[in-house]
C-alpha cells in the first residue's frame, strides 16, 4: 500500500514532466538547505538563481511556475528572503502585473479584427517577399501597441485555420465537412502531399517572420514587452519618451530586420523562400469568400467597434491618460459592452492566456527579492560600473543578451534594472548614465533573445502551440530559422549602443 502511494505521488509530482527532470528538482530542494547551513546564504542564493534559470530553460519540459515556485517557497522558508520583501517587489511592479492581467485580456476581444486583417494580407499579396515583409511590419506595429503574445496568438489562429481547411481538402473531403482531424496525414491523398509539404514550409517561414516582427515592434514602446514597462517605471519615462530614448537603437534595428526578412526570402536560405502553392491558394480564397458571405450585419458592427476601440487604445497609450493596465481594463469594458459579451464565462476565457505568466512573474519577483536581500549582483554591478562609462552600456547589452538567450528576458531585465536603479539612488552613477544603461538593458533583453524560444515568451508560445507540430516547427528548426535574425538584430543593436550611448 505504501509503495503504491509513493508511486502515485511520484507520478503526480510535476505530472508528465520527464523523470530525470523531476529528480533534478527534488535534488535541488534537498541540497539547498544543506548548502545554506554549510556554505552560507550568499553562495546558496547564487545556486538558487542557477536552479531557477534551469527551470526557465527547460520550459518545454515543464512550465516554470511549479518548479520555480517551489524554489521560491523554499527560499522564503530558509530565510534567503522574506514574505515582506516579496510583497515589496510585487507592490513596486504592480503596473506590470496590471498590464498582463488587463491588457492581454483586452486585446483578446480584438482577435476578430486582427484575424480579419491578417487574412486579407495573406490572400491578397502574391509576392512572397512582399507578403513576408507585410507580416513582419504588421506584427511589429501591433506588438508596439498591443501584446506580443496576443499578436502571436492571432498568427497561430490564422495559420491553423487555413491549414485545417486545406488539409481537409487534401484528405478528399469537402470544406463544409464537419468532422476532420487535421493532425492526421494518413488520409491525405497522394496527389496533394507535395502541396501540403510546401504549404507547411510556406507557413513556417511566414510565422517565423511574424514572430520576429513582434520582437522588432515590442522593443520600441513601453507596452511592447512586460519588462519595457518595468524599465520605464524605474526610469520615469512615459510612452512618448520611452519611444524617443530607444529610437536611436530600435529604428536602425527595425530597418536591419526588414532587410533581413527580404534577403531571406530572396535567397531561400535557412528554410525560408517557400511560396504558397497555387492549388492551396485557390482553396483558401474560396473558403475566405464563403466566410465573408456569411458575415452578418452584427459581425460587421463588431469589427467596426473593435477597430474604433483600437484607435482609442493607441491614443490612450500615446498620451498616457492612465496606467497601461487601466487602459487595458477600459478596452475590456468598451469591447464587451458594445459587442454584447455579458456572460461571465465568455469574459473569463480572455484571462486564461495571461494569468499563468502573471503568476510566474510574481515568482520572478520572489527570486529578485532573494537577489536584493543577499546582494548577489552587487559585486558584478560594481565591477561593471567601475569600467569606463563609455563601454558600460555595451557590456550591459552583451550580458543581458546572453542571459536572455537561455532564460526569460523579463526575469533578466528585472534583475538588472533593479540593480542599476539602486546604484543610481546611491549616487554611484549619474542620471545620464542610468538612462544609457536602461536603454542597453531594454534592447539587450529584447533583441538577442530571439535566438531561442526560452528568451521570448511569444516564441515559446508558438513552439508549444497546436500549430508547431502541424507545420513541423521543432525547437531546433526554430533556432536555425531565427539564427540570421539573431546575428543581425544582436549585431546591429550592439553597434548602435556603441555609437549612440
Amino acid at each position: 500500500m505504501a509503495t503504491t502511494l509513493s508511486q502515485a505521488l511520484g507520478k503526480n509530482f510535476l505530472g508528465n514532466a520527464p523523470v530525470w527532470y523531476k529528480k533534478a528538482i527534488v535534488a535541488f530542494l534537498l541540497i539547498n538547505p544543506v548548502l545554506y547551513y554549510t556554505v552560507g546564504p550568499f553562495i546558496t542564493g547564487w545556486i538558487l538563481i542557477a536552479e531557477f534559470i534551469f527551470t526557465l530553460a527547460m520550459a518545454l519540459k515543464c512550465y516554470p511556475l511549479q518548479p520555480g515556485g517551489l524554489l521560491a517557497l523554499q527560499a522564503a522558508l530558509l530565510g534567503l528572503t522574506s514574505t515582506g520583501a516579496i510583497y515589496h517587489e510585487v507592490e513596486g511592479n504592480l503596473e506590470v502585473i496590471l498590464l498582463l492581467v488587463f491588457m492581454v485580456a483586452g486585446i483578446y476581444f480584438m482577435k476578430d479584427m486582427l484575424l480579419f486583417l491578417f487574412t486579407k494580407i495573406l490572400l491578397n499579396i502574391r509576392s512572397k517577399p512582399l507578403l513576408s515583409l507585410l507580416f513582419t511590419l504588421v506584427a511589429a506595429l501591433l506588438s508596439a501597441f498591443l501584446d506580443a503574445l496576443t499578436v502571436t496568438a492571432v498568427l497561430i489562429t490564422v495559420a491553423v485555420g487555413f491549414y485545417a481547411v486545406y488539409h481537409k481538402v487534401a484528405s478528399g473531403k469537402m470544406i463544409q465537412h464537419p468532422e476532420h482531424d487535421h493532425s492526421d496525414d494518413q488520409s491525405v491523398v497522394e496527389l496533394h502531399r507535395a502541396d501540403l509539404d510546401n504549404f507547411r514550409a510556406f507557413l513556417r517561414s511566414l510565422i517565423m517572420h511574424g514572430a520576429v516582427g513582434t520582437a522588432l515592434g515590442g522593443v520600441c514602446t513601453l507596452v511592447g514587452e512586460p519588462q519595457n514597462l518595468l524599465i520605464a517605471e524605474k526610469a520615469g519615462w512615459d510612452f512618448v519618451e520611452f519611444f524617443h530614448v530607444m529610437s536611436p537603437i530600435t529604428m536602425p534595428v527595425l530597418a536591419a530586420g526588414i532587410t533581413t526578412c527580404i534577403m531571406l526570402e530572396k535567397t531561400g536560405i535557412m528554410g525560408y523562400g517557400a511560396k504558397l502553392p497555387e492549388a492551396v491558394r485557390t482553396v483558401l480564397v474560396e473558403y475566405a469568400a464563403s466566410v465573408d458571405a456569411k458575415r452578418t450585419a452584427k459581425d460587421k458592427v463588431q469589427l467596426m467597434v473593435q477597430a474604433l476601440v483600437a484607435v482609442i487604445l493607441v491614443f490612450s497609450l500615446a498620451f498616457h491618460v492612465a496606467a497601461v493596465g487601466l487602459v487595458g481594463l477600459l478596452v475590456i469594458v468598451l469591447l464587451t459592452a458594445f459587442n454584447g459579451i455579458i456572460e461571465e464565462h465568455q469574459i473569463g476565457r480572455a484571462f486564461e492566456e495571461a494569468l499563468p505568466f502573471t503568476a510566474l512573474l510574481v515568482v520572478f519577483f520572489a527570486v529578485v527579492a532573494v537577489i536584493h536581500e543577499q546582494h548577489l549582483f552587487t559585486p558584478i554591478i560594481n565591477s561593471v560600473l567601475a569600467m569606463d562609462p563609455e563601454i558600460q552600456p555595451s557590456m550591459f547589452f552583451i550580458a543581458n543578451g546572453l542571459l536572455s538567450m537561455i532564460s526569460d528576458n523579463v526575469f533578466v531585465a528585472t534583475v538588472y534594472i533593479n540593480e542599476v536603479k539602486d546604484a543610481f539612488d546611491a549616487g554611484t552613477i549619474s542620471r545620464q548614465q542610468f538612462d544609457h544603461l536602461a536603454v542597453a538593458i531594454n534592447t539587450g533583453t529584447n533583441l538577442p533573445s530571439v535566438a531561442t524560444p526560452n528568451g521570448q515568451a511569444a516564441f515559446l508560445f508558438l513552439l508549444t502551440s497546436a500549430l508547431a507540430p502541424l507545420i513541423r516547427l521543432s525547437y531546433g528548426r526554430m533556432v536555425m530559422m531565427a539564427l540570421p535574425y539573431t546575428i543581425v538584430l544582436g549585431g546591429v543593436g550592439l553597434l548602435m549602443v556603441n555609437l549612440t550611448l
